[in-house]
C-alpha cells in the first residue's frame, strides 16, 4: 500500500467512525472528561440531599478508584511528577463520603501518606478548601477575600460584579452567598479529616492570629457589609442564580456552579427537599456519561462543540457521498435548534445563558453549508455572524465570553487563578480561529478593518520563540496552530515574518517519531513543556499549521502525516485547557476530529503532488 493510500484509508476510517456514531437528532456526544472534582461534588451532593442513588454513588466511587495511581495519588495529567495534592484530597474525601472504602483501606492509607507528606489540607488549592469548608471539614477564613457587596457596586466603580466574565459570574454569585453565610452542612456520611490538618488546630491558629484584633475585624466587617446593603446583595446574588437555572435544572449548565448553588440555596433557607434543589441534583446526574466500564459526571457536556467540529471536518473531507451530506445537514439542523436568543451558541446543549465565541464560530462553519438554500439556516447564520463580529475587542482580538473584559482590576483580587478565570482578554486561539473562519468561509482578508486589527493583535502577541499561547487548549501548539491558520486564511503570505518564526518553532519541537506532544505543565509555567510522547490531537494541530504555510509538502509534514496515519499517538491525554494547574479536559473527540481535519487539508493541498511522485 502506497503512502497516499494509507492516508486515504485513515481518512475513510475516521469518516466511517463519525457516521456510525451520529445521534438520531443530528448531534455527536463524545465524553468530555475531567479529573475527580465533579464526581466528588456529585457524591457529596447526593449524600447531603439524602438521595436514594446508591448505585450511582458506587459507580462514581469505582471511577475514582480506577484513576488512583499505585502510589496512592491522583493526577490531573499522566506526567504530573508526584501526584496532585488537591485532586488527591478531593478523591480521598469523595471516597469516604461514598462509604465504598474506609480510612483503613490500603489504597486510602497510601493517599493519606501522600497528603501528609505534601503538607495536608492547608496546602491544597483554594477551590478544594472551599469544598471542604462547605462540609465542615476545613474552617472558613476569618474574612473572605471578596466581599458580598461586590454584587451591588455600581458599574462605574473600578471593581464591580459586571466586570467578571459570564461563566464566572454564575459561580461567583453562589460562592459569595456561601462564603458570607459561612454555610456548612454535616451529615452522617461526613468523614473526619482532622488527621490531615498538619498544624496546631486551624481554629486555634486562626484565633491566635486575630486575638486582640477581633474588635477591629468586626468593625471592618460591619463597614464592608453595611446592614442596609447586606439584604440587597444577598437578594441580587439569589436572583442572579435563579434567573440562570437551565431547563435541565443546572446553574448555567455547569456541574461545578450547580453544586455550589445547592449549598448556597440551603444557606438562604431552601429545604433540601425543595423542587429547585432536587431539579438541580437531577441536572447534575444528567451530565453523566459512560466511559468504558465507569460512570463520570462531566462539568458540562460538549454536544454543541463536538457536533460543530465533526460536521465541519466531514464537510471538509470533500467526500460527496450521500451519507456525509446527510450527516452534515442533520448536524446543521440540530445546531440551529440550539441557537441562543443572542444569535450565538454555547458549549452544551442545555446552555442558554453563556454563549461563547469558539462554539459560535465552529457552529457557523456547519450552518453555512445549508444557508444558501434554506431560509431558516440563512437567518440563523446571519444572526450568529453579526454576534461574532460584535464580539471583537477594541485591541483587535477575540476573547471567549465577553468583549473588552481583559483589563479589569478584578484580576488583582487575592484569589488563586483569578487572572485565568475572572477576566476574558483576547487570546491567540480565539482570535486565530475567528480569523480563519472569516477568511475561509466569509472570504474576508487584508484590507478589511476587522481583519487588519486581528492580524495586528496576533503579530504583536507572538512569543519570542515564534509560538502563541492558547488559552483553551494545551497550549502553545494549540495557540500557534490557531494563529497560523488564521493568518494564512486572512491572506498573509507564507514569508510573513511571524509565520516563518512559527514554522521554525513547530519544526524544532517535532519528535523523532514524527509527532508532537505538549504537557499540561505549559499553561502553569507559561512556556512550552514537552511531553515524553506524542498525541494525535497535538500532532494534528502542528501538522495543520505547517500545511497552511507550505505550498509543497515537506519532510516534516510527511513524517508527521505518517505518524498520524499509522495511529502511533498516545490517546486520552487531556489537551483541553480549563484552569491552569487545577482543571483539564480530555475531549474524547479530539484524537479523532483534529487528525481528520489535518488529513483533509493534506489531501486537498498535496494529492496532485503525491500522485505525480
Amino acid at each position: 500500500m502506497s503512502y497516499l493510500e494509507k492516508i486515504f484509508l485513515f481518512q475513510k476510517q475516521l469518516i466511517n467512525k463519525f457516521l456510525s456514531e451520529q445521534q438520531e437528532d443530528g448531534s455527536w456526544r463524545f465524553p468530555c472528561e475531567n479529573g475527580p472534582h465533579t464526581d466528588v461534588y456529585t457524591i457529596i451532593i447526593l449524600r447531603v440531599l439524602n438521595m436514594p442513588e446508591e448505585k450511582l454513588i458506587i459507580r462514581l466511587a469505582k471511577r475514582l478508584l480506577s484513576l488512583q495511581e499505585r502510589d496512592g495519588t491522583w493526577k490531573l495529567h499522566s506526567d504530573e511528577e508526584d501526584g496532585n495534592l488537591s485532586a488527591t484530597v478531593e478523591a480521598y474525601t469523595g471516597l469516604l463520603f461514598s462509604g465504598v472504602v474506609s480510612k483503613n483501606d490500603e489504597r486510602m492509607k497510601r493517599a493519606e501518606e501522600f497528603i501528609k507528606r505534601k503538607g495536608g489540607l492547608k496546602k491544597t488549592h483554594n477551590s478544594t478548601k472551599f469544598m471542604l469548608a462547605l462540609n465542615q471539614l476545613y474552617p472558613w477564613p476569618v474574612i473572605f477575600p471578596i466581599p458580598l457587596t461586590l454584587l451591588i457596586l455600581p458599574r462605574h466603580f473600578p471593581i464591580n460584579f459586571n466586570q467578571l466574565t459570564s461563566y464566572v459570574k454564575i459561580h461567583f454569585a453562589a460562592i459569595l452567598i456561601a462564603a458570607y453565610k459561612r454555610v456548612t452542612v454535616k451529615t452522617e456520611w461526613t468523614p473526619d479529616l482532622s488527621h490531615l490538618i498538619l498544624e496546631e488546630s486551624v481554629l486555634k491558629r486562626l484565633k491566635n492570629q486575630v486575638r486582640g484584633k477581633i474588635p477591629l475585624l468586626k468593625r471592618l466587617k460591619d463597614f464592608i457589609f453595611l446592614k442596609k446593603f447586606k439584604a440587597e446583595a444577598l437578594k441580587k446574588a439569589e436572583s442572579y442564580i435563579l434567573e440562570r437555572i437551565e431547563e435541565d435544572g443546572t446553574a448555567g449548565s455547569y456541574t461545578s456552579a450547580t453544586s455550589i448553588s445547592i449549598f448556597s440555596l440551603i444557606a438562604l433557607g431552601y429545604g433540601t427537599d425543595s423542587p429547585l434543589i432536587k431539579n438541580a441534583a437531577a441536572g447534575i446526574i444528567n451530565n453523566s456519561v459512560e466511559i468504558a466500564d465507569n460512570l463520570h459526571i462531566q462539568n458540562a457536556p460538549s454536544g454543541i462543540w463536538d457536533t460543530s467540529l465533526i460536521a465541519c471536518a466531514l464537510n471538509k473531507s470533500e467526500c460527496r457521498c450521500p451519507e456525509v451530506k446527510k450527516a452534515v445537514r442533520n448536524a446543521s439542523s440540530y445546531l440551529v435548534k440550539r441557537q441562543q436568543n443572542t444569535g450565538a451558541w454555547g458549549f452544551s446543549e442545555s446552555n442558554s445563558w453563556h454563549p461563547d465565541v469558539d462554539d459560535t464560530q465552529a457552529a457557523l462553519r456547519t450552518v453555512q453549508v445549508e444557508a444558501a438554500v434554506d431560509p431558516e439556516q440563512r437567518n440563523a447564520f446571519n444572526k450568529g455572524f453579526n454576534w461574532l463580529l460584535r464580539m471583537q475587542n477594541k485591541d483587535g482580538g477575540w476573547g471567549s465570553f465577553e468583549n473588552n473584559r481583559g483589563n479589569s482590576l478584578v484580576k488583582h483580587l487575592p484569589i488563586e487563578n483569578i487572572k485565568d478565570t475572572a477576566v476574558d482578554p483576547s487570546s491567540a486561539d480565539l482570535t486565530g480561529r475567528v480569523l480563519e473562519f472569516l477568511g475561509d468561509v466569509m472570504n474576508m482578508n487584508q484590507g478589511h478593518p476587522v481583519i487588519d486589527s486581528a492580524v495586528k493583535w496576533l503579530a504583536e502577541n507572538q512569543e519570542r520563540d515564534g509560538s502563541w499561547y492558547g488559552r483553551w487548549g494545551t497550549c502553545y501548539i494549540y495557540g500557534t496552530w490557531a494563529a497560523v491558520t488564521g493568518l494564512r486564511a486572512a491572506g498573509l503570505p507564507a514569508d510573513f515574518p511571524p509565520l516563518l518564526k512559527a514554522e521554525r518553532w513547530l519544526i524544532s519541537i517535532q519528535k523523532e517519531d514524527g509527532g508532537w506532544g505538549e504537557s499540561c505543565y505549559s499553561d502553569q509555567k507559561k512556556y512550552f513543556q514537552p511531553l515524553p510522547f506524542s498525541t494525535p490531537a497535538q500532532t494534528a494541530w502542528a501538522l495543520d499549521a505547517l500545511i497552511a504555510i507550505n505550498g509543497k509538502t515537506t519532510e516534516s509534514i510527511d513524517k508527521g502525516m505518517r505518524f498520524l496515519a499509522e495511529e502511533k499517538g498516545i490517546t486520552g491525554y487531556p489537551t483541553g485547557g480549563g484552569l491552569p494547574g487545577s482543571f483539564y479536559l480530555n475531549y474524547h473527540s479530539y484524537d479523532l476530529v483534529w487528525p481528520l481535519i489535518a488529513v483533509n487539508h493534506y489531501i486537498k493541498k498535496y494529492k496532485t503532488e503525491n500522485n505525480s511522485n
